[in-house]
C-alpha cells in the first residue's frame, strides 16, 4: 500500500489545490436583443446565434382563453 514517507504541509497541499476554485461564467451579450447569454451559444430570450434566427419563438398565449 502506497504511504506517504513525509508528511505534506498544509502549505504545500493548499498550493496544489489553487486551481481548483470554480471561475465565474463569462456571459456575452446578445447583438439582436441585448440580453446576456453564453457564448457560443443560441440566446434564450430571442432564439438567435450569430444574427441569423435559429430557434423560433412562440407567441405568448393566454391559457384562459383557451380553457373558455
Amino acid at each position: 500500500m502506497a504511504v506517504p514517507q513525509n508528511k505534506i504541509t498544509k502549505s504545500r497541499r493548499n498550493m496544489r489545490r489553487a486551481h481548483d476554485s470554480l471561475v465565474p461564467g463569462n456571459p456575452a451579450e446578445c447583438p439582436n436583443c441585448g440580453e446576456l447569454k453564453r457564448p457560443h451559444h443560441v440566446c434564450g430570450a430571442c432564439g438567435h446565434y450569430a444574427d441569423r434566427e435559429v430557434v423560433a419563438q412562440a407567441d405568448e398565449i393566454d391559457l384562459d382563453d383557451d380553457a373558455a
